[in-house]
């Protein structure tokens, strides 16, 4: 964060506030939200209920190929009528812009004099800029990408990547069918359902706050360092089934030796090795204005826990205890949503949960873990809009854990040699519950502003002095007053 604001004083309400400000003069009509608002000449309430949860229209408008056109195309057809060129005329581009006001419950000691006062909030103005490009290219062919400026670490990435070819066909009994493929890098961002982790709750939680000690891998822990295709079939509107694999693809690395982004050796943290397969099957019913998904997703990887930098192996190099060995994790989830979207009411129940099973034979050879480890992660929510414009949610997270003294060391982090806590479980256990609150007003449907509240119960193992250096679960709760608007 570039700007750090103190907490209770003018100025720190009053930049809040500015965000807030400058959000409605910039919103624009609910017809000029992203690339497929644009590419339909619909407005986004069809295909979402709020961005980013979908509707069963706009599910299927994903898992088609992102297909249904309503502009003018530039066409070239064959002299056997064959259409070989259907191009939009005005490119199907968005900008995604997030701001947003963080305070902490208790601020965390200071970086450089662990016994100096810190700041406990502060502001992102910008916290995030996205230029996104996304719909059809090509008769059943279509896409969404995203490209991201984080003011956190001041760069740009490539963010959710979605490139997908999807052909429909009607069965005998006159049943649809669409089979397709997904070249994506994110495990899960195929989905169409908003309770896997790529498009999933809670959909825009706070860039400042103090992290836990983990969570299993399918939850985003590898997005945008992989990629790979995931094949897909669609019955009926109802049953999704869908299989494929991701392979290493770390971005904006090189290797130290060649120079060259590949091949990939243990300089790089958490490579997979090989080919690692995932699968998802979601079975939605739809009747009257409700729509119930139940489904289980899952994934398995192979990962060289690495990070090693080149300066730390000194000649002559000794054999290492765990080279060539991995890190085995299986990851196995099931979940369920209930939509009800009236004309005025709309409510929204999800749950996730997911259980990993590790096998960290690299890590304990290394004697930095367990042989084998679990870790659990529940989530469950309830939103309600009220015409699309007033909305709040409640939701529970949980993350649970064995207990592993060499993993989640328990002692506490040392800053210029004094001893600070904060970010360690004194019960060396990840054990992390919290409630999450959220308030929203949706003046537009491309312009959404939130006040999000996050109260942890338990931390890193513990309610009270989790840390052992006089740290609570609860100063670690987070407020966050959040603008984000398309254009």
């Amino acid at each position: 964060m570039k700007l750090w604001i103190q907490r209770n004083t003018w100025l720190s309400h009053g930049a809040a506030w500015s965000v807030l400000v400058l959000g409605l003069m910039t919103a624009f009509p609910a017809q000029a939200i992203p690339p497929f608002a644009r590419q339909t000449g619909m407005a986004c309430n069809a295909c979402h209920v709020v961005y980013p949860e979908l509707t069963h229209m706009g599910r299927m408008f994903k898992i088609n190929g992102y297909q249904l056109f309503n502009g003018k195309e530039l066409q070239y057809t064959d002299d056997d009528g064959t259409l070989r060129l259907g191009l939009p005329t005005i490119p199907n581009l968005a900008l995604f812009v997030m701001s947003g006001y963080v305070s902490l419950g208790k601020a965390v000691p200071d970086g450089v004099f662990p016994g100096a006062h810190s700041t406990s909030s502060g502001i992102q103005f910008p916290q995030q800029v996205s230029l996104l490009w996304g719909g059809k290219i090509a008769p059943h062919l279509g896409a969404f990408a995203q490209v991201t400026y984080d003011s956190t670490g001041d760069t740009f990435s490539i963010d959710n990547t979605d490139v997908r070819a999807a052909w429909q066909f009607v069965l005998p009994n006159k049943t649809p069918l669409t089979l397709g493929v997904s070249v994506n890098n994110n495990p899960t961002v195929e989905d169409a359902w908003n309770t896997t982790p790529a498009f999933g709750y809670p959909y825009l939680p706070p860039e400042i706050f103090v992290p836990q000690l983990t969570g299993p891998q399918i939850n985003a822990a590898l997005a945008y360092q992989v990629a790979g295709p995931v094949f897909y079939a669609l019955w009926n509107e109802q049953l999704y089934v869908a299989a494929g694999f991701y392979r290493a693809a770390h971005v904006g690395q090189t290797n130290p030796i060649t120079g060259t982004v590949a091949p990939y050796d243990s300089t790089y943290s958490n490579t997979v090795e090989g080919n690692a397969p995932y699968w998802r099957v979601a079975y939605e019913y739809d009747f009257d204005r409700y729509a119930l998904e139940i489904g289980t997703y899952g994934a398995y990887f192979k990962l060289f826990p690495g990070g090693t930098p080149l300066s730390a192996v000194t000649p002559p190099n000794p054999p290492v205890a765990g080279a060539g060995l991995t890190n085995n994790y299986t990851d196995i989830a099931w979940d369920t949503q209930l939509q009800f979207i009236g004309e005025t009411n709309q409510l929204t129940y999800q749950a996730t949960y997911v259980k990993e099973n590790q096998s960290l034979n690299a890590s304990s050879a290394l004697g930095g873990s367990n042989p084998t480890d679990w870790v659990s992660y529940l989530q469950t929510n309830i939103t309600y809009w009220y015409n699309r414009k007033y909305g709040a949610d409640i939701g529970y997270i949980s993350t649970k854990g064995s207990t592993d003294p060499l993993m989640y060391a328990s002692a506490p982090t040392v800053v210029n040699g004094i001893p600070v806590g904060v970010t360690n479980s004194a019960t060396s256990n990840p054990t992390t519950n919290s409630i999450v609150t959220e308030l929203f007003y949706a003046p537009w449907l491309n312009l959404k502003i939130g006040l999000q509240y996050w109260h942890y119960k338990k931390f890193n193992g513990a309610q009270d002095n989790y840390d052992g250096m006089g740290r609570n679960a609860n100063n670690n709760d987070t407020t966050y007053l959040q603008i984000w608007f398309a254009l």
